[in-house]
């Protein structure tokens, strides 16, 4: 997907991951083409996180919600923000 297409959204994101985690990267990119502000947490650091996340990172969190588990689906990931955000408004040329 390009940038320049890609809708924003203006949503609360927090990306629970761990260092190392292929996967993790690769939701935080996704997110990072729709999202502009994400909350990135290390569930290695939290005991409690990491019992409740331990092997289902990355999880992805919108506005309050855990709506992804392992792995995201780019397609759900975008009808989600369409129906949970508001867009972001495109800066004028």
């Amino acid at each position: 997907m390009s940038l320049d297409s890609t809708p924003r959204y203006d949503a609360q994101v927090v990306l629970y991951t761990r260092k190392g985690c292929h996967c993790c990267e690769n939701a935080e990119a996704l997110v990072r083409e729709f999202v502009s502000d994400i909350t990135l947490v290390d569930i290695d650091n939290d005991p409690e996180l990491l019992q409740k996340f331990n092997t289902t990172v990355p999880v992805v969190e919108i506005n309050g919600k855990v709506r992804f588990r392992g792995k995201v689906s780019p397609v759900l990931l975008k009808r989600t923000l369409s129906a949970e955000a508001k867009p972001v408004a495109e800066p004028s040329s």
